[in-house]
């Protein structure tokens, strides 16, 4: 099953990112991708934190979830929406959501980042908990491929790399972790987080990044990158936008796992 995970450098202007998107999402479709991945707010990076919030939607309802829903149908496609701001019952917070569809055009499932970041050096601040509330549950969904073998997708959001525990409650065959890293904290530890989540899960990481400066003077990492269950790095794309493309197979899952069935030998 071939995979991609685009990378972006959204802007402040949400129909613009929306076009770009859509026009990587096509691109993808037509090199033979069955599984689409779009980075963490592909939909907007804000002057402010409190941008995202004129952006909410609720469930089932929004130009933005159409936008998804649309894009999977017309191309045929199964598409994650990285992340977009959902609303709750606090109009000063939203949930950073990410989103999967099908190529029916149906949302199979919704996760809410569960891990908010926060992170201050010097002139760099941020903290997600002035805007967010975090999410509560790890989620996975079901994906049956051309190649006949029925994959276990399991979804999480950029901070959330840093947490082990959730990747292996999620017990998944492909991890998803839609980001958009800061170029700092990226260059530090990004892949070698993304690679110690693909060795110790035994599975694919599947990571679609921002990558780049954006309107906002936001640096982003990017690096976006495909990594197989023996941690190695199969495509990625440094720094722009960019697609990232792979092969994600089922009998090189089954063979590394029944070669080293570290997952059978946990004991805490």
């Amino acid at each position: 099953m071939k995979i991609a995970a685009i990378q972006m450098v959204s802007g402040t202007d949400l129909l613009r990112n929306l076009d770009t998107a859509r026009q990587w999402l096509a691109r993808a479709a037509a090199q033979g991708a069955e599984l689409a991945v779009l980075p963490e707010y592909f939909c907007i990076m804000g002057l402010k934190d409190t941008d995202k919030l004129h952006l909410q939607e609720t469930a089932g309802s929004g130009l933005i979830q159409d936008f998804l829903s649309q894009s999977a149908r017309e191309l045929g496609l199964w598409i994650v929406g990285g992340t977009l701001p959902m609303a709750t019952s606090d109009p000063r917070r939203a949930r950073n959501c990410s989103l999967a569809y099908a190529p029916s055009g149906q949302c199979v499932a919704r996760y809410d980042k569960i891990h908010l970041f926060r992170f201050a050096q010097g002139q760099e601040d941020y903290d997600e908990t002035r805007v967010l509330l975090p999410g509560t549950q790890p989620v996975c969904f079901e994906l049956a491929s051309s190649d006949g073998h029925v994959y276990t997708i399991g979804m999480s959001v950029c901070y959330d790399l840093r947490f082990p525990e959730l990747y292996r409650a999620l017990k998944a065959d492909v991890l998803l972790v839609p980001s958009a890293f800061t170029y700092t904290t990226g260059q530090a530890h990004w892949e070698v987080l993304l690679r110690a989540r693909a060795i110790e899960n035994l599975a694919y990481v599947v990571a679609a990044a921002q990558g780049g400066t954006h309107e906002n003077g936001r640096r982003t990492w990017g690096h976006s990158m495909l990594v197989d269950p023996w941690g190695q790095i199969l495509a990625q794309q440094p720094q722009g936008a960019g697609l990232v493309l792979g092969d994600v197979g089922g009998a090189q899952l089954h063979d590394v796992r029944h070669r080293l069935p570290a997952l059978a030998h946990r004991v805490l």
